[in-house]
C-alpha cells in the first residue's frame, strides 16, 4: 500500500514539484494550498505524513503543527515544517515537529527526511 503524504503549501510552484517528485517516487500525494482545504480532506483519509509551510493565506504552519500534535487522531503522524525564513526553524521547536527544512530546499535532502520519518521507498 502507497504511504500517502499531505503537502499543505500555498506557493503552486513549490508544491508541484514537491508532488511530482514525491509521486515518481511511488507516494500518493494530496496537497491544500489552505489550511481550510486542509481541514476538509482529512474528513476523507489521514495522511502518513505532513509537510506544512509555515507562512500560509489563512494560518501559521507552526500553529498547525501544534494542533496536529495534540490531536489524538493525528498526533502519531510526523509533520515535516517548512519557511523561507530563517528565524522559524527556532520559533518550530515549540510546535513540536518531526523534522524541518529550510527554503530553498534540495529535492534529495526533502526526499531522504521522509524516508527517515515514514520509511523506504514505496514500489508502486
Amino acid at each position: 500500500m502507497k504511504k500517502r503524504i499531505h503537502v499543505l503549501e500555498d506557493d503552486k510552484d513549490i508544491a508541484f514539484i514537491i508532488e511530482f517528485l514525491l509521486k515518481d517516487e511511488g507516494y500518493e500525494i494530496q496537497v491544500s494550498s489552505t489550511f481550510k482545504e486542509l481541514k476538509e480532506k482529512l474528513t476523507d483519509s489521514i495522511p502518513d505524513l505532513f509537510i506544512l509551510d509555515v507562512m500560509l493565506p489563512d494560518g501559521n504552519g507552526l500553529e498547525i503543527c501544534r494542533d496536529l500534535k495534540d490531536d489524538p487522531f493525528t498526533k502519531h503522524i510526523p509533520v515535516i515544517l517548512m519557511s523561507a525564513n530563517v528565524n522559524n526553524e527556532k520559533l518550530s521547536a515549540a510546535s513540536s515537529p518531526d523534522d524541518y527544512i529550510s527554503k530553498p530546499f534540495d529535492l534529495d535532502y526533502i526526499e531522504s527526511r521522509i524516508k527517515k520519518l515514514i520509511g523506504e521507498r514505496v514500489v508502486a
